[in-house]
């Protein structure tokens, strides 16, 4: 015959629903002094066990939610935008063009998802992809070239008088 199963005090299974609200599984477990798997498996045979564990985590999560909808609400914009990302499914994309050289101008859409990139990484690629120097591109409010590149010169903000 095998091992007894591990089991948790009535006052223990209460523990566990406070506790989902601010730890994960295994540091509940850590807490109770059995190992992960043990308190899985504890979840899995004791359905009170896994309900108070969910139950925990849900309050959580709804009192969090009911903060940032909250705040949202009041005009805290970055909420705002967290919230629309998260649950109205809005990514940050840019749309590209591109033209092949030896055929009519036909442009190809490509959604591009940017919003893991530094404001470093997307400099550089605004200049890779519109060449130039793209302080002018962002002072002149102008999102293509539609100038003759400078000739002799660095770009726009370089002094002629020297």
């Amino acid at each position: 015959m095998g091992r007894p199963f591990k089991t948790l005090t009535p006052a223990q299974i209460a523990e566990v629903e406070t506790l989902a609200a601010i730890l994960t599984s295994e540091q509940v477990a850590d807490y109770l002094g059995i190992g992960r798997r043990t308190f899985y498996s504890m979840m899995a045979r004791d359905h009170e066990i896994a309900a108070r564990y969910k139950k925990g985590r849900a309050r959580a999560i709804g009192s969090i939610a009911q903060t940032l909808i909250s705040k949202a609400r009041s005009g805290d914009t970055t909420s705002m935008i967290f919230y629309l990302k998260t649950q109205g499914g809005w990514r940050e994309t840019v749309q590209l063009e591109t033209f092949e050289m030896d055929r009519p101008a036909s442009p190809v859409a490509a959604d591009i998802d940017l919003s893991s990139l530094s404001d470093g990484a997307l400099q550089e690629l605004e200049a890779a992809i519109y060449g130039g120097d793209v302080r002018s591109l962002v002072a002149a409010n102008n999102p293509v070239l539609d100038h003759e590149p400078f000739e002799g010169r660095a770009g726009p903000n370089v002094d002629d008088t020297a």
